[in-house]
């Protein structure tokens, strides 16, 4: 499952490598939040009922709540700017990522399965994170849809620490 965790990282790597490639417009931008966000509120739908360890659900669960509410927040946003969300190489890529992890941990059970999904976030986050930083944030023109991603990016940050803990518990426990 490592081995899976290392290619799913390359693949967000590529897709973070493409949106700092290219000059985002907003449309673009949008359709990649809206993409990241969906593909973390997949795998926490398939973590909170696959996970063990109850640290894992929880968080599993807040993934799906935070994930879902900065969802809506887009896409309002979205629609109030009558801004149709524009498909593009990163919004894809992200998509496929998702999916490829959520085969990858359906086969999974068990601590196994627990490991990989928080292996998961953390690679996960760390890349949203820098996309936010280097990508989004600097090629976003509408205030509005900026606002929203600096407004983001702290939840972001502090899912990411906490998925870190939870990573470095779940260490000591196969130890």
């Amino acid at each position: 499952m490592k081995n899976a965790a290392v290619a799913f990282a390359a693949a967000l790597c590529l897709a973070a490598g493409s949106a700092l490639a290219q000059a985002l417009n907003d449309a673009q931008i949008a359709a990649i939040t809206v993409a990241a966000n969906q593909v973390d509120i997949d795998a926490g739908k398939v973590a909170k009922s696959k996970a063990t360890d109850k640290d894992v659900k929880a968080f599993a669960d807040r993934m799906v709540t935070d994930h879902t509410s900065v969802n809506k927040q887009a896409t309002d946003l979205a629609k109030k700017l009558k801004m149709k969300p524009e498909e593009n190489e990163t919004s894809t890529s992200l998509k496929a990522g998702g999916e490829e992890n959520l085969k990858k941990l359906k086969d999974l059970k068990g601590a196994a399965f627990d490991r990989a999904y928080i292996d998961h976030e953390v690679t996960y986050h760390q890349t949203v994170l820098d996309t936010i930083d280097k990508s989004l944030i600097p090629n976003a023109k509408n205030e509005e849809l900026k606002a929203l991603l600096t407004k983001t990016r702290p939840v972001i940050q502090e899912h990411l620490e906490h998925a870190k803990k939870i990573q470095a518990a779940l260490g000591k426990k196969t130890s």
